[in-house]
């Protein structure tokens, strides 16, 4: 498309949007203002291949359109007994669960000691927004903040009926300014594997790969496993952090 006029904004005008989406005025018009509420998925298709998404991002495009109805609300603690016992048991990796607003749910020894320090505040995004002590913590804490935020606006987008994930979001935008800009970029995104730097007062930097499962027999919890390089740096710290844990029960 061409753009003969220099723009105080950039990006593409509704009529535009429209026309490339093989839409009309009227039409995308209604659909932005909430006022047509069930466009076809060949609409969407065509809305989420004019502004670029990335499949993740279309695919929420779809189940905002589509909202399912949460049967699980945001503090929802509904973690198997033998999923509990093997997260108690494991000694020598992280392991945790969080809800759709990334309470923590359940954490073994070695994922409460890593977190020492922050048990005045059981939520990732209250700690990594509200606490100063997370910015040292959290060795690239720009980067993983933006994650946590797309994240939770990618499992909790069609979550509206979920009062704890709005009461969530109302209150980091009230007391974080860096929540509220990463927030207004409506950003979307679940990481499934992801690698994470912490910084521990007592042994130092890791770098430990998180992998990340989804339960079946709890929706909305995601069960997170975290491990270090074999031989490496990292993996000597964790060993460290482990018998601080053994130490302290």
């Amino acid at each position: 498309m061409r753009v003969g006029d220099r723009r105080r904004t950039p990006g593409l005008r509704r009529d535009e949007v429209a026309s490339l989406a093989g839409v009309s005025m009227d039409y995308y018009t209604r659909l932005e203002q909430g006022r047509e509420r069930r466009p076809s998925d060949q609409v969407l298709d065509a809305l989420a291949r004019v502004l670029h998404l990335d499949p993740e991002a279309s695919e929420h495009l779809h189940e905002l359109a589509r909202p399912r109805t949460s049967g699980a609300g945001g503090r929802s603690n509904c973690v198997s007994p033998n999923l509990l016992r093997f997260i108690e048991g494991c000694d020598h990796a992280l392991a945790f669960v969080v809800n759709r607003r990334l309470d923590f749910v359940a954490k073994n020894r070695l994922t409460k000691v890593l977190h020492e320090g922050f048990d005045d505040n059981d939520n990732v995004l209250r700690r990594i927004f509200l606490n100063p002590a997370a910015r040292e913590f959290y060795v690239d804490w720009e980067r993983e903040a933006s994650h946590f935020v797309a994240h939770l606006r990618a499992v909790a987008g069609t979550g509206r009926d979920d009062p704890f994930v709005l009461e969530l979001v109302e209150e980091l935008s009230r007391k974080s300014e860096d929540f509220r800009r990463m927030w207004a970029r409506h950003d979307v995104q679940t990481r499934t594997q992801v690698f994470m730097r912490f910084r521990h007062r007592q042994v130092g930097e890791m770098t430990l790969y998180l992998e990340t499962l989804r339960l079946t027999s709890a929706p909305g919890h995601i069960f997170i496993i975290g491990q270090a390089e074999p031989g490496s740096p990292s993996a000597h710290a964790l060993a460290e952090l482990g018998r601080l844990a053994a130490t302290t029960g």
